[in-house]
């Protein structure tokens, strides 16, 4: 009977249910973007009650808790790369997310969420824009690049050593006259062009300033309005 009754004991522990699993833990994913003033964290747990959800900020932290429906309890800590300002920070819940809006206080570009902010230090390469010599490079399909300030500079050049004939000629040197000269100069051969129809082009605004200047045509010539 004691041999009996130790074979049941034996049989008893043998049978035992094994324990449950505890419920695992879902993944509740985040994004962040940023505006010019903020940036903002989707944080996506869906159906939560406001009065539920904790935020908490200071200048460099935002922590974010809330329940789960499992029985445990969501908690996210960041620590993020620039200043944020507490008191113009906010949150709000919706059904399918909550929201985490934080304020800037410097209005800059963010790099990324978390982090010390600072940029990598790099060491400037031939042709940087800090140095006196730097010649910007714009897109092109071409193999060869080109320095486009020294194209334009040549340009100028032959534009200005090109040499004119006519009323081309004459032309160009009224226009380097008109480019050059002070306020009186240019006055002076506004007025004595547009009062004589074209037929005088005076430099000299004394002469010019007190009265009308008379229309003078070609030797040889009759000057007549557009409509006679």
């Amino acid at each position: 009977m004691n041999e009996n009754g130790s074979n049941n004991a034996e049989k008893s522990e043998a049978v035992k249910p094994p324990a449950v699993d505890e419920m695992p833990v879902p993944k509740i994913k985040h994004d962040w973007y940023q505006t010019e003033s903020h940036v903002i964290i989707t944080v996506l747990i869906k159906n939560q009650k406001a009065e539920n959800v904790k935020v908490n900020f200071t200048e460099k932290t935002v922590s974010v808790t809330a329940p789960l429906p499992s029985g445990s309890e969501y908690s996210l800590e960041l620590d993020v790369c620039h200043p944020i300002n507490p008191e113009l920070s906010s949150f709000k819940v919706v059904p399918s997310k909550v929201e985490v809006k934080m304020k800037k206080v410097d209005g800059i570009h963010w790099k990324a969420l978390e982090g010390d902010g600072a940029e990598p230090t790099v060491k400037p390469a031939p042709g940087d824009p800090t140095k006196k010599d730097f010649a910007p490079a714009y897109p092109s399909s071409a193999s060869k690049k080109h320095d486009w300030n020294k194209i334009e500079a040549d340009i100028k050049a032959e534009e200005e050593n090109e040499k004119l004939e006519g009323d081309a000629a004459l032309n160009q040197l009224f226009q380097k006259i008109y480019g050059q000269g002070s306020d009186e100069t240019r006055r002076a051969m506004n007025k004595s062009f547009m009062e004589s129809g074209g037929t005088v082009l005076s430099t000299n605004w004394k002469e010019v300033a007190s009265d009308k200047v008379d229309v003078k045509p070609p030797d040889g010539m009759e000057y007549k309005k557009w409509n006679q």
